[in-house]
């Protein structure tokens, strides 16, 4: 993982080669679209407050969790013990980005979702609020914070959710297998790059011909971006959009020439 300091230079090397936040100087219709429609969005949306009432109450919560994270991406094997505030403040999006997980699935009507990495519960609860009539299917490593995740769906009152728990390598082939092929994929459980590239490459055997994979943390780390690089590079990935916090990949036909794009969040 990258230091505080060298993630500060990260970020102002990108800012200073994205495009600008409002979509001038962008010459894609699609991304342009996509910039001025979603990412400027700021309309206050009927869900945010309620998911980010129940993120308060969770940052508040002093409740002990005996944690175990079997995923690839974890620095410290077995199990440990952690305030459960303590792990919304460091594992969960924030709101800025949980928003936008909203916008980019209302905005394209994605009805099939996976999502690796559920945590607590946020970001998966923006998603399956942008459309009731959608299904998400959500995988998380540790059955302590699952179980977290399975209060905040229910005091939300979130019904098109479905939790697996496990470590990816053994549960992510029956999610793709056992469902319609994937709208929106958001990739947010692992930090290493070989586990994210065989993800990405199991994730792409079922998804729709208009879906996007979003992955999150593309800078945060060397591993990170070295995998970004390869994916950016893929032949089947005709358009991605580093965002810093995260990176925006689609693989629609009609993208006749390889695009990769810098743009402002």
């Amino acid at each position: 993982m990258y230091s505080k300091s060298q993630l500060a230079i990260k970020w102002f090397q990108y800012y200073i080669r994205a495009y600008s936040g409002s979509g001038h100087g962008i010459h894609s219709p699609f991304v342009y679209e996509l910039v001025r429609e979603v990412f400027n969005d700021e309309r206050e949306y009927y869900a945010y407050k309620l998911i980010e009432t129940v993120k308060k109450n969770l940052l508040d919560d002093n409740r002990i969790l005996e944690v175990d994270d079997p995923g690839a991406g974890s620095r410290k094997k077995g199990r440990t013990s952690k305030k459960l505030g303590v792990i919304v403040r460091t594992s969960v999006s924030e709101q800025k980005f949980g928003r936008l997980l909203f916008r980019l699935a209302n905005f394209y009507h994605a009805k099939q979702i996976i999502e690796l990495g559920t945590s607590v519960g946020i970001s998966a609860s923006y998603l399956a609020s942008a459309d009731p009539q959608s299904r998400v299917v959500t995988a998380e490593g540790s059955s302590a914070i699952a179980k977290i995740a399975t209060e905040t769906f229910q005091k939300l009152k979130l019904d098109n959710i479905i939790q697996v728990t496990g470590n990816f390598d053994e549960v992510l082939p029956n999610m793709i297998i056992s469902h319609p092929p994937a709208d929106l994929i958001f990739i947010d459980g692992n930090h290493r790059k070989k586990p994210l590239l065989d993800y990405f490459e199991k994730c792409i055997q079922k998804i729709s011909a208009s879906a996007m994979i979003i992955i999150h943390d593309i800078h945060w780390s060397r591993e990170m971006e070295e995998a970004w690089d390869i994916i950016q590079q893929d032949p089947r990935v005709k358009m991605s959009i580093d965002i810093f916090s995260a990176g925006l990949v689609f693989f629609r036909e009609e993208f006749l020439i390889k695009q990769q794009f810098i743009v402002r969040f």
